[in-house]
């Protein structure tokens, strides 16, 4: 990064693409959802200490932002379905390296 880079840091990709996929859920989400679909109480299951409150608004900004489609089944008792959309799975390699970044710091 050059100085005018972080001159205009507030108006950059980086900041934009944090806001997407930052906080401590969403990165973890997406990594449940990299290779497979969930149901949402599946997905609960998979992520240890997440509130369904949260589970529920996390999932429900990744699909604004376009990076979690959700499908809901007609059935009694309903069914929902959560999997990432072609562009979040561009962030499998990012989210690869996050991992094995992560394992250095142990």
């Amino acid at each position: 990064m050059t100085k005018k880079d972080s001159e205009n840091i507030l108006d950059s990709p980086l900041l934009t693409a944090i806001n997407v996929i930052g906080g401590k859920w969403k990165t973890i989400i997406l990594y449940m959802l990299y290779d497979q679909t969930l149901r949402f109480g599946e997905l609960k299951k998979s992520i240890p200490n997440i509130t369904q409150k949260m589970l529920t608004q996390q999932l429900r900004e990744l699909e604004v932002d376009g990076l979690v489609t959700r499908v809901a089944y007609n059935e009694i008792p309903p069914r929902v379905e959560y999997s990432l959309t072609e562009y979040a799975k561009e962030l499998g390699p990012i989210l690869g390296q996050l991992c094995e970044w992560g394992s250095r710091l142990k």
